[in-house]
């Protein structure tokens, strides 16, 4: 019975929390909503994003502010969604208060498709002038069910930065170019002077945790091998390919040369800029490009097959009124343009999705000042990306344990076999 009481109370306090919790989300876009309806012959829309890091969110603002400049029945407040979004976001649905545009990552599409919170474009795109200066795959990108539920804001992909002066010191002349080459690789850049057993230098460092960033990072290996996690619209965690590319992640840390990242943030750039790993899976967004220190960068290595994942970010189209709508439809083609994507990859580094932004003399000026970015850009024709649809973030969550365990030393198949049997059972209850 006290057992009983003790559960009761627990209960008690956790509905509590959760009705501060949304009481306080609730007071949250209720500021958010301040001043969207003025009376004034404007259209007053709202933007969220969560744009980082800061110097980002700057260059974003810049633009947003250039907007509104030449759209005087439009202006276009944009509003910083500091973390955790999701929750906010779904609040903001649910109570029937939502931002007339939204930027957010394509992963969430089928979670609020099926909440019926966003439009799909297909008609728009249609009529769309720009249509053809924006890259096409990428729109197929964010295609869910055949309809297109968002527009790219930037796009990227993942390769290896590297320490040119540490594989130097270790006599290595060139980059690896396979799985067993950069096996091999990082046992070179692997450095135990006094043979402690503790290295001061790794050849790589892996992330670890469970969230997004560290499924983020294995994606090119799953792809890499010609893998799957979805297999019609079910999840699809053991396949062969799956288990390879997780096996090999597990070499690196049995071979002792990668590191872990402390727990979540394996997206830190610290140990690469002090040189205690040689070797980091990150983007062109990393400060490691702003730092001080050598460094370049190589494309991801194969297995199979060529193969890394692509970094987009979307703005959604949010159901409001019709008039809203259309006005911040100007908004969306707005960041379609030339103009936008030219000043916005300048200044963030992220790759143009305008086919003229990136052929236009100032971003090919940038770009032959930051060469690596070529790497990057060379790499799209070969960029998968992270499935779309409803149940993704119950697949990553569960997707990340079996990652996590397998770096902490599970083997593979029993971490993956118990990730699918977690999908099965709530997947059909989603």
């Amino acid at each position: 019975m006290q057992n009983f009481f003790h559960h009761l109370i627990n209960s008690a306090w956790r509905v509590s929390r959760l009705l501060i919790s949304l009481s306080i989300c609730l007071i949250f876009l209720s500021a958010c909503q301040v001043g969207a309806d003025k009376n004034d012959g404007v259209i007053h829309l709202s933007l969220w994003q969560s744009i980082n890091p800061p110097p980002n969110r700057d260059v974003f603002e810049k633009l947003v502010k250039k907007f509104n400049q030449t759209h005087p029945d439009i202006q276009v407040e944009s509003i910083f969604v500091g973390q955790p979004q999701l929750p906010k976001i779904l609040t903001a649905v649910v109570g029937n208060a939502p931002p007339d545009i939204l930027s957010f990552d394509p992963q969430s599409t089928g979670q609020f498709a099926e909440l019926g919170a966003i439009l799909p474009l297909d008609d728009w795109l249609e009529k769309f002038p720009l249509k053809s200066e924006v890259i096409p795959n990428l729109f197929e990108e964010l295609r869910l069910n055949g309809q297109l539920w968002s527009v790219p804001l930037y796009t990227a992909n993942l390769g290896i930065f590297y320490r040119p002066k540490l594989f130097q010191a270790a006599g290595i002349t060139e980059t690896p170019k396979t799985w067993e080459e950069l096996r091999q690789v990082a046992k070179k850049l692997t450095v135990d002077s006094n043979q402690d057993g503790q290295p001061e230098q790794y050849g790589m460092l892996l992330p670890l945790g469970k969230q997004e960033w560290t499924v983020f990072s294995w994606f090119p290996f799953l792809l890499s091998s010609g893998g799957e996690i979805v297999t019609n619209n079910r999840p699809n965690l053991t396949n062969q390919e799956a288990i390879n590319a997780l096996q090999f992640w597990q070499d690196l840390m049995k071979d002792g040369s990668a590191t872990l990242s402390p727990p979540e943030r394996g997206y830190e750039e610290d140990d690469f800029i002090s040189g205690r790993v040689a070797m980091q899976i990150t983007g062109p967004w990393t400060y490691i490009m702003k730092s001080n220190v050598d460094y370049q960068v190589f494309p991801m290595p194969a297995n199979t097959e060529q193969a890394t994942v692509t970094a987009t970010g979307v703005l959604y189209l949010m159901k409001t009124t019709p008039t809203r709508e259309q006005a911040a439809l100007k908004f969306l083609e707005y960041v379609l343009s030339e103009e936008f994507q030219t000043e916005w990859s300048i200044g963030t580094g992220f790759l143009p999705v305008n086919i003229k932004a990136t052929e236009s003399e100032a971003y090919q000026q940038f770009i032959s000042k930051q060469p690596v970015l070529e790497v990057f850009a060379k790499q799209m024709s070969v960029a998968g990306n992270r499935p779309i649809i409803a149940g993704y973030t119950r697949l990553s969550d569960s997707l990340g344990r079996a990652i996590e365990a397998t770096l902490l030393g599970e083997s593979p198949e029993k971490a993956l076999k118990t990730a699918q049997e977690r999908l099965e059972v709530i997947w059909d209850s989603q």
